[in-house]
This record gives C-alpha cells, structure tokens and sequence, in this order.
C-alpha cells in the first residue's frame, strides 16, 4: 500500500524522482494477490494513470519496471476500469514495444496487458488506433522468441477480427509475408492464430491486389503445407476454406502448381 500511495503522490506532483524507481522496484519484489492488495488496485484509477505517466515521463529502466507492475496488476481491475482506459494508456504501451532497448520480458508484459484488455468495451478499437497492429509487425520481424511471437499473435489475432486492424497489417509492407512465413515454423499455437488471421483476410479484406500478395509471398503455398502437414483437424479446416474462397484466381497462376489446389478436400 505504501508503495502505491508513493507513486501516486509522485504523479499528482508531477516529479519523476528516484523513488519512483525503488517504489516500482519494491512493489514488483513484494506483491502478491491477496484479497487486501487485489482490493486497492480494483478500482485505482489513479494508479493505472500513474503507471502511464511513468511510461510517458520516465527512462527505459524506469519504464520497464513500470509494464512488470501493470502486468501483476492488471487482471485484478473492475471490469468497469478496464471499459474506461483512455487512448493514452494504449499509445503509451504500444510506445514500450518500440523501443530497442527494452527487454523481453518487459516487452512479454505489455503484450500481457494488452492482450488482458483487448476484449473489453472498445478496447479493440484503441489498440488499433494507437497504432499496435504495425508495431507488432516491426516486433515480429526482429525475430523474438517463441514465447514473444505466440503473445504477437494472440493479440493480432484479435486485432485482425475488425476491419481496422486488417487495414493496418495490409498497409505494412510486411505484414501479410510475416503472418505466412510463421505458420508451421513456430508452435501449434501460432499456426492455429496466424491460419486464422489469414482466413480473417481472406474472408473480409481479400482485394485483387492483396490475392496477388498472397501469391507473391507464398501464403497460399504455406495454406497447401497446412493441409499436407500433421496440424489440428481445425487448423486444416480453415486453410482449406480459405484456399476455396479464392481458387478461381489461385488456380489460374503459374505462382503455385495447380496439383496443391487440386488437393484441396
């Protein structure tokens, strides 16, 4: 409790000092989700928009401690807190992932929290809008560890179910060739959510130019590898009805032998 009074306090005079640090530092040592401490992070508002004045205000080492404590803290907010989180909570965790010299288990915890919060109200949406969809693609391609890039996406996974957020992974160059280069390279997991960010695609956003990508960067041969390889009869099942969505067009391209198409059941 004393550490989350000292925060605060330091947010509402607006002074970044070193016990902040040590604060951040010490609440991530000692916490632990009793009834007493789930109780004062339940319905503090002002300790979530302290932990993002930190993210906005303070250094890299600052700013990691801060996303480790938002991470604990996190799933035990109202569900009433979690529907009111301002657009600047997102933009200042999506600002985390960004940064170069941010470690990976800080980046693993923004991920956390942004996969937490993402169903709830309009969440979605704000993600989207403060820019996650692209900066997860940039993640993406440093090549993280598996546990990152199954975090990656879950949470693009998610993003992808609207409109908005195909729009920003098609207009990342990157973005559709990162999703098909994951499939059946990583874990189950991840071939389960990037097949289904591609049906997503294929489903809502399949533009002639975005079929004519899908082809380029081999989307619809990684498709036709799920349907040969050892994957969950549902993964199977979704590959399948997207290759069927578009077969008029992929069928008729020397990008792919016709014999994969022909395959599919």
């Amino acid at each position: 409790k004393a550490m989350v009074l000292m925060i605060t306090r330091c947010f509402k005079e607006g002074r970044s000092t070193k016990g902040v640090d040590e604060a951040l530092r010490i609440f991530h040592l000692i916490w632990t989700p009793t009834a007493e401490n789930k109780q004062l992070v339940k319905e503090n508002y002002e300790f979530i928009d302290s932990i993002i004045w930190i993210l906005h205000e303070c250094d890299v080492d600052k700013s990691q401690q801060a996303v480790l404590v938002l991470k604990m803290v996190i799933e035990f907010t109202s569900a009433n807190l979690v529907e009111r989180l301002k657009i600047d909570f997102f933009k200042q965790t999506v600002k985390v992932l960004k940064e170069r010299l941010i470690s990976q288990q800080a980046i693993k915890a923004v991920l956390h929290v942004l996969i937490e919060v993402c169903p709830w109200g309009r969440n979605r949406m704000k993600i989207v809008d403060a820019g996650a969809v692209f900066e997860l693609i940039e993640l993406e391609l440093r090549n993280p560890e598996k546990k990152t890039t199954e975090l990656i996406f879950s949470l693009l996974a998610q993003l992808c179910s609207c409109a908005d957020g195909r729009a920003q992974l098609l207009r990342h160059a990157g973005g559709i060739a990162v999703v098909s280069k994951r499939v059946l390279r990583v874990s189950p997991a991840t071939d389960d959510l990037a097949v289904h960010i591609l049906s997503l695609i294929c489903k809502f956003s399949a533009t002639n130019e975005v079929l004519v990508e899908m082809l380029r960067v081999g989307t619809v041969s990684k498709l036709c590898m799920v349907l040969q390889a050892n994957s969950e009869k549902h993964i199977k099942n979704e590959a399948s009805q997207a290759l069927r969505l578009h077969s008029n067009v992929w069928n008729n391209s020397p990008c792919i032998g016709v014999y994969l198409l022909t395959r599919v059941p």
